[in-house]
């Protein structure tokens, strides 16, 4: 496959598996197969590219996603940077190794949403570390599901 459109996914069916590509982590959350809710999963701590690319792999089979959601950090201004390159370059180099469908959404203020809902809910900053990531890759993740629906 390749990086796939909304309309491409709307055409697919099943779980979807979101990713939060960050510099020293994977967020990862998974939607049910009538991508209706997504649910935070898991945080990879990443250490060499392919090591990452299995372990996302294996978890993609073991859920039986159809697709992957990778969150794409988009300037507030609507351009692209560094960061967001480095993200398509995750993508291509995920290609390189497994031929699975890749769709990109912006995921501006994921993780300043998700950071907000966590001091409001008064959760201490070691569990705040420990579960921002895979909550981004929920909201991002979620953001598609509920686009899907419209």
């Amino acid at each position: 496959m390749a990086i796939i459109t909304l309309d491409d996914l709307r055409e697919s069916s099943g779980a979807l598996l979101g990713v939060d590509p960050g510099t020293k982590t994977l967020g990862l959350a998974i939607s049910d197969r009538t991508r209706l809710i997504s649910t935070p999963l898991k945080t990879i701590k990443r250490e060499k590219f392919t090591l990452d690319a299995q372990k996302l792999f294996k978890i993609y089979g073991d859920n039986n996603a159809s697709a992957l959601i990778v969150g794409l950090p988009i300037n507030m201004n609507g351009t692209h940077g560094p960061r967001t390159q480095s993200v398509r370059d995750f993508c291509t180099n995920l290609l390189k190794l497994e031929d699975l469908p890749i769709f990109l959404w912006d995921e501006r203020l994921s993780t300043m949403a998700v950071t907000r809902g966590m001091l409001e809910a008064d959760m201490s900053r070691k569990k705040r570390k420990e579960n921002v990531d895979k909550l981004a890759a929920g909201y991002i993740l979620q953001g598609v599901l509920d686009r899907l629906r419209n």
